[in-house]
């Protein structure tokens, strides 16, 4: 089963006379990219949260935010008055320094760091069992949400793969029709310097061979339908972490995609070979989502 690094997840669950909210938001990401949003007074379990967010969600841009509310919705807030009065006082004096007018300074000071805060107690431990749950099962959630995208960002891989595949099938068709207009052109060549009858037949077939074998693409067309059948066995297997390996396969796919393409010397060939990577670069596309 292959997961999507995108996903989303919501808990809620009351404790006591509160209500604990966590929220969680992963986007695709080279790395492990996590952000935490969390009451001051659990500042001393941040440490524990990313661990535990970490693991359960591998790799992503992760968002995860924490509030505990009381039942009620009546919060209780603290005003420090002195930082506020500092704040005012500087800033007005700004204001006629810089003859800006007398705009409305209040909004703006409750909005500054540590102006309002809300009344925080010690840590309750049972309390944080109860965070600690909540955050269990909202990254149960998530990857509930990243495997159902996942499973579409699967199919579609697929089907893209056997298009490739379908794309080699088409190339044995056109491979005689190229041999023989390469024997024609350097005929024909040869013809326009010399007359047939001076034409070294040994010679012109030696040149033949030589040509012959740069245009072979027998390795290339072996080597594309392996990385191809790779590619679905990793996509199909049990693992979770799959993404950076489908990674490595595309860019193997992609460097014998392009030897088709520059060893083509057929326009048939090459419309199959720009078909191909029209559809290696939906697969990268996808695999830049994969977890």
């Amino acid at each position: 089963m292959l997961y999507s690094m995108t996903g989303y997840g919501r808990v809620q669950k009351p404790f006591q006379d509160k209500v604990i909210v966590a929220e969680i938001r992963s986007l695709n990401s080279k790395y492990t990219d996590l952000r935490l949003k969390i009451p001051q007074h659990y500042r001393e379990k941040e440490g524990d949260l990313r661990r535990l967010i970490s693991n359960g969600t591998h790799r992503g841009k992760i968002d995860f935010s924490l509030e505990i509310r009381s039942s009620s919705g009546a919060e209780e807030y603290s005003l420090n008055s002195a930082l506020f009065k500092k704040y005012f006082e500087e800033l007005r004096k700004l204001q006629q320094e810089l003859n800006t007018g007398s705009a409305d300074l209040i909004p703006a000071i409750l909005k500054l760091p540590n102006v309002v805060d809300t009344n925080t107690q010690e840590l309750d431990p049972e309390e944080w069992q109860a965070v600690q749950q909540v955050a269990h099962e909202i990254l149960e959630k998530i990857q509930d949400f990243r495997a159902t995208e996942g499973a579409v960002i699967e199919a579609d891989m697929l089907t893209r793969v056997e298009l490739i595949e379908d794309g080699l099938e088409e190339l044995p068709a056109f491979e005689e029709a190229r041999t023989e207009k390469m024997r024609q052109r350097i005929y024909q060549n040869l013809e326009e310097y010399m007359s047939k009858d001076n034409i070294d037949e040994s010679r012109f077939e030696q040149e033949i061979l030589y040509y012959l074998e740069k245009m072979d693409i027998t390795e290339e067309k072996v080597r594309l339908a392996q990385h191809c059948k790779y590619y679905k066995e990793v996509l199909q297997n049990s693992k979770t972490l799959k993404g950076r390996k489908l990674s490595f396969i595309s860019q193997e796919m992609g460097r014998e995609i392009n030897t088709l393409g520059a060893k083509a010397y057929s326009s048939d060939i090459q419309k199959v070979v720009v078909s191909m990577k029209d559809e290696l670069e939906k697969i990268k596309e996808q695999v830049a989502n994969s977890l």
